[in-house]
């Protein structure tokens, strides 16, 4: 059975933890072209605030794992991202993503998917929460 909305709700388990280094800030920061930007060297280093997109994707790997929704990330289109901050990533920071669907719209042979990503501790400090929806075309028939 393809995804629908009876999936809405359904949670995945958390990765596992993903330190957060100097050096992954750096090369991120580079990537977007902000690598002088001071907030991102020093003693005490945050990450850019989309680097919480690379961890949230980590968790999208249980959601197109998952053999009951026939999902295929060839056929998807990522149409949008939002984060809600507690607090930045910083350098040392051990961090886990765990990937919940919110809202399964169908429209014809798209599923147009809400989902969300709690990025948070081991210890279970709540860092971030990335919500993204997702615009996924069945395969023909």
């Amino acid at each position: 059975m393809p995804i629908s909305d009876a999936h809405a709700g359904r949670s995945y388990p958390a990765t596992q933890p993903y330190q957060v280094s100097r050096a992954k800030i750096t090369e991120f920061a580079r990537a977007l072209g902000d690598a002088e930007n001071p907030a991102y060297s020093g003693e005490d280093p945050i990450a850019p605030p989309t680097f919480a997109a690379v961890l949230a994707a980590a968790a999208w790997d249980g959601l197109f794992a998952d053999p009951e929704l026939d999902l295929a990330l060839s056929r998807t289109v990522h149409v949008d991202q939002r984060f809600r901050w507690q607090r930045p990533l910083r350098a040392g920071d051990l961090v886990r993503s765990a990937l919940t669907i919110e809202k399964v719209r169908l429209r014809g042979a798209t599923a147009i998917i809400t989902i969300s990503v709690l990025l948070d501790t081991p210890d279970g400090e709540q860092l971030c929460t990335a919500t993204s929806t997702l615009m996924h075309t069945q395969e023909a028939a």
